[in-house]
């Protein structure tokens, strides 16, 4: 018989354990880590606690199945993304009906297939709820080959892990709804764009085109004796040709028509011929992408440009561009002056929120005196 300090020390052992267990988990659902390798790491470390040989994380689903979404173990493997019947008096459905940990000895009639048992050799199991938000999402459970294996506590030690798995899970959701939600606020305003470009130009726009031609017609027709007259109006229609170039440079900044039609190579030499700083521009993408990803991308070299042009006293601008592997990778460098804050202006917030509500990155540096460097990547499916 164990002595009470024996005892002591190894229950102190099991608790120092399990707390460094739960602090590297909790660590990687407060780095906001997928939860696929948060499911994964929560597998291994309740293997490594509960000295089982084999655990498992299932997601309930709404036909009556249970969905492997993590497992841990050569023994016993089911394989992820298998899903199981929630039948008879198996562990999945004592969780599932009871909402509560259960364990049992575990014989081939409890299976929830006929050949399960004896594919598996599982004899014992404990098993623990997760619930989300208030529902049951899934069950953690860990299995022995061998019977008798159950001691006491393992479900107090494997629920445990619930919470952790139930914040992970939480926050993916979370990050699911704000990529959401950005999706449709970029997508609601590129819609706005292309809706208020198409008015200027079939609106507003041709408008002044008729009241020039007009203009010059009425030019043509006054006698050349009353050359004051002619004078004035030769001046207005100068004018209305300056507002509707004006016109055509906003209509373009908001949405340009070049890029409906031609895509990202036409668009993008026109932006770098209308610069006023040198541009380098190197393509490498054969073929229109995603509508979204080449607005996206139409829309951080623009930025890129404009804050070039304004901010950095630069005498050069390179502009590389690749499409490979189904992700697109823009840099846009200058030699510049640098120093520039990344982390003001609307501008740069914009592109972020654009660039990230496609499932793609940003990284801008800036060091004073060494230039200002953009970098974006993001990863597309072929239209």
């Amino acid at each position: 018989m164990a002595s009470p300090v024996r005892s002591s020390h190894d229950e102190l052992h099991q608790l120092v354990q399990e707390q460094a267990a739960l602090r590297r988990v909790a660590t990687l659902v407060a780095r906001s880590t997928a939860p696929a390798e948060v499911f994964e790491a929560v597998c291994g470390e309740v293997a490594s606690l509960v000295g089982a040989p084999s655990t498992k994380l299932f997601q309930y689903g709404a036909n009556g199945t249970a969905t492997v979404v993590a497992e841990w173990g050569d023994v016993a493997s089911l394989g992820v993304g298998r899903s199981i019947p929630v039948t008879g008096d198996n562990l999945l459905s004592m969780v599932w009906r009871g909402c509560r940990a259960f364990h049992m000895e575990v014989d081939e009639d409890q299976c929830p297939t006929p050949d399960l048992a004896r594919q598996l050799g599982v004899h014992s199991a404990v098993g623990a709820p997760i619930a989300v938000e208030g529902r049951l999402w899934g069950m953690i459970g860990a299995f022995w080959t061998e019977p008798g294996q159950l001691r006491s506590g393992l479900e107090v030690r494997l629920a445990q892990f619930t919470n952790l798995v139930a914040t992970a899970i939480a926050n993916a959701d979370s990050r699911t709804e704000l990529a959401a939600s950005r999706a449709r606020v970029v997508a609601a305003a590129d819609e706005t764009r292309r809706r208020i470009e198409r008015d200027l130009h079939d609106g507003t726009q041709q408008r002044l085109v008729s009241l020039a031609l007009a203009l010059r017609a009425v030019e043509a027709a006054v006698p050349s004796d009353l050359v004051e007259v002619k004078e004035q109006l030769a001046g207005a229609v100068e004018e209305l040709a300056g507002a509707i170039h004006e016109l055509r440079e906003i209509s373009r900044g908001i949405h340009p028509a070049i890029l409906s039609k031609g895509g990202l190579g036409p668009t993008l030499k026109a932006l770098a011929r209308r610069s006023p700083v040198p541009v380098a521009l190197r393509l490498s993408a054969g073929g229109r992408l995603p509508e979204r990803v080449e607005v996206a991308v139409y829309y951080v070299v623009s930025e890129a440009l404009t804050n070039v042009a304004k901010h950095a006293h630069a005498s050069r601008v390179e502009i590389d561009l690749e499409a490979a592997e189904s992700v697109i990778r823009v840099a846009v460098i200058d030699d510049g002056v640098g120093g520039a804050n990344t982390e003001r202006g609307s501008g740069l917030i914009g592109l972020r929120d654009r660039i990230e509500s496609l499932g793609g990155s940003i990284e801008i540096r800036s060091p004073a005196g060494g230039g200002t460097g953009l970098a974006i990547a993001i990863p597309y499916t072929q239209p």
